[in-house]
């Protein structure tokens, strides 16, 4: 996508250049200026066949940064997967018919998801629910913990709204 020709060649400091491998330098020249498809392709191709879950491909792309997964059969390309596939997959999947689950199931499953997480400190945490609502009580160490229990909290099946009463503590040094 960093084309001289297209003005989205990649343009680096002149310090970055310092500290950038000559080698990767090279490499970025020949993305941008080639004329052959064999300059510009990649070649060793991550693929991935048919039967191959959702999940899976999803860590590839995650894994590799790359963006997309060609699918292989028998040594033939049948398809490709997009980063846009998997969240068309994800936005339109059906799930079977939901089994209401009690107060105390949700508070149960919640609290258990957060605890299972070793960088999060439920010490100073309550949870209460009522009517599929949970109230989330206590204090954080971080906006981004605040953040975290109240997706914990959202994402929970059952769960039906969330009040965060969290207080997030400043630590100061």
């Amino acid at each position: 996508m960093h084309r001289a020709e297209a003005g989205t060649e990649r343009h680096r400091s002149w310090w970055l250049r310092l500290l950038t491998a000559e080698e990767t330098l090279g490499a970025e020249y020949v993305k941008a200026h080639a004329r052959k498809v064999a300059d510009v392709m990649t070649r060793d191709v991550i693929t991935a066949g048919p039967e191959t879950p959702l999940h899976e491909i999803a860590v590839l792309l995650e894994k590799n940064s790359i963006k997309r997964v060609p699918i292989v059969k028998n040594g033939q390309l049948i398809g490709i997967v997009s980063r846009a596939n998997l969240i068309q997959a994800v936005a339109s999947a059906r799930k079977g018919p939901e089994i209401p689950l009690s107060d105390a199931a949700i508070r149960d499953r919640l609290l258990a998801n957060l605890k299972a997480q070793g960088w999060l400190d439920t010490f100073l945490l309550n949870v209460t629910v009522n009517g599929g609502v949970v109230d989330l009580w206590g204090v954080t160490r971080s906006e981004a913990e605040r953040k975290a229990i109240q997706v914990a909290a959202e994402s929970t099946p059952g769960v039906s709204a969330v009040n965060d009463n969290l207080f997030t503590r400043r630590v100061q040094w």
